[in-house]
């Protein structure tokens, strides 16, 4: 593996041998990290959105699921 920083990315190579969903994994994480470096807002507030979004789910699909 080399790694390599320019003025504008960095740039990494692999070996051809490496398994494509563990890259996946991989670069979808960094690609949160990107989207994300410059949000600001604390754990309070993320586990607000987290309940919010978690209640909604379970109102919509408890029935598929409670039988």
């Amino acid at each position: 593996m080399l790694v390599e920083r320019t003025t504008k990315e960095v740039i990494i190579r692999l070996p051809a041998l490496v398994d494509t969903e563990d890259l996946q994994d991989f670069l979808n994480y960094a690609r949160y990290k990107e989207l994300t470096a410059d949000f600001k807002t604390d754990q309070k507030e993320a586990d607000k959105l987290a309940n919010e979004i978690n209640s909604k789910w379970w109102t919509k699909n408890s029935a598929k699921l409670i039988k």
